[in-house]
């Protein structure tokens, strides 16, 4: 007899998830969506987050949401409890960068950006996502996507890792405070993608041979895909993980070896 459960990882269950209007994001909320939860995206991409709740609408739903700013968060978690009932997941998705350059040439406006988006929004989504799981008295889970340059920072992203890093950082301190709620939280680190940034975070051309060089240093011989880091979300959300916590996973493909 198959001891394993035949139902969806995460049947019954309501995910938040940021930055949903493309890639990774994107692949995160379809792959939750089909393994059975109830989906809302946030993005300050209109036009992407609506298609991708059109691609699954009685699963995935979208409310335009910038993360960096307090009240949108308010009004996001409130939009979810509305739409679906209650709260389980809150996948801090929303991440921007800027072009990998001489750290001395970064700016102000650079590194604000990066820590407004990559550190205040985990900051104010976590201020507003973990009071309402302990209200529910119910447990659920939060889970975090840095990036590989939090575990191996590498010159030209400086502060875009450094805001990563908090992420790692963060994750592990709000884990130990709220075990004891049974909320569990962990964070994902991937690896550069192929999801149009490959300039802005290398600093190269995006061109065939810049890319077999970078992927020649990858043990796993190829760039981060959606589908990777949605899979490792997808543990982190289900019952599977129900013993972990306050970890970092690396989505790298080996990279960070």
């Amino acid at each position: 007899m198959n001891a394993f459960r035949s139902l969806p990882r995460l049947s019954g269950k309501v995910a938040i998830v940021t930055g949903g209007g493309s890639g990774y994001g994107e692949g995160i909320a379809k792959r939750f969506a089909l393994e059975g939860a109830k989906v809302l995206i946030a993005d300050i991409n209109e036009r992407g987050g609506k298609d991708v709740a059109s691609s699954l609408p009685d699963s995935i739903s979208f409310f335009k949401a910038d993360v960096g700013n307090q009240e949108d968060w308010r009004k996001l978690v409130e939009v979810a409890k509305s739409r679906y009932g209650r709260l389980d997941c809150l996948v801090n998705n929303a991440g921007t960068t800027y072009h990998n350059k001489d750290t001395s040439s970064v700016s102000e406006q650079d590194f604000d950006k990066c820590f407004r988006v990559n550190v205040k929004g985990v900051y104010f989504g976590s201020q507003v996502f973990i009071p309402e799981l302990i209200k529910q008295n119910e447990g659920g889970t939060m889970i975090n996507v840095a990036s590989v340059g939090a575990t191996r920072p590498r010159p030209g992203l400086v502060w875009y890792n450094a805001s990563k890093g908090a992420i790692w950082n963060a994750t592990k301190g709000l884990a130990a405070e709220y075990g004891s709620h049974n909320i569990r939280i962990n964070s994902v680190c991937p690896l550069l993608g192929g999801t149009g940034l490959f300039e802005a975070f290398s600093g190269q051309p995006d061109t065939a041979a810049n890319r077999a060089k970078f992927i020649s240093n990858v043990p796993l011989q190829r760039l981060c895909e959606p589908e990777d880091v949605a899979g490792a979300c997808l543990f982190f959300a289900s019952d599977d993980s129900s013993f972990v916590t306050g970890i970092n996973m690396e989505v790298d493909g080996g990279r960070a070896i």
